[in-house]
């Protein structure tokens, strides 16, 4: 049985803090300035931030179980915020999940 697919190594979890790290700069939020709307998107991007600064931070740390699951909720609120519409990114299907 192959198990090196099954193995979190450093690199692995380098190439998602990549990954998100370029979905970081693409985002553009698409909410209207004085909207509730807009409120949302900077909610959703300050939590992909802050949960990116950790993975980082774990990275580092060489805590690489803490920083893969710390990365993947960094995208995952991108991919939703993109999904909801309150980020333009392009129609990236690469970095986002999109919606049809």
């Amino acid at each position: 049985m192959d198990t090196s697919k099954k193995i979190l190594t450093p690199p692995k979890v380098k190439k998602y803090l990549e990954t998100t790290k370029k979905a970081l700069k693409k985002i553009k939020i698409t909410a209207p300035e004085r909207s509730y709307a807009r409120k949302i998107a900077l909610d959703f991007l300050n939590m992909a931030k802050s949960y990116y600064d950790d993975a980082e931070h774990f990275y580092k740390n060489e805590n690489f179980v803490n920083a893969f699951a710390c990365v993947n909720y960094a995208h995952g609120w991108l991919d939703a915020g993109a999904r909801l519409g309150l980020f333009d990114v392009g129609g990236d299907e690469q970095l986002f999940t999109l919606a049809e």
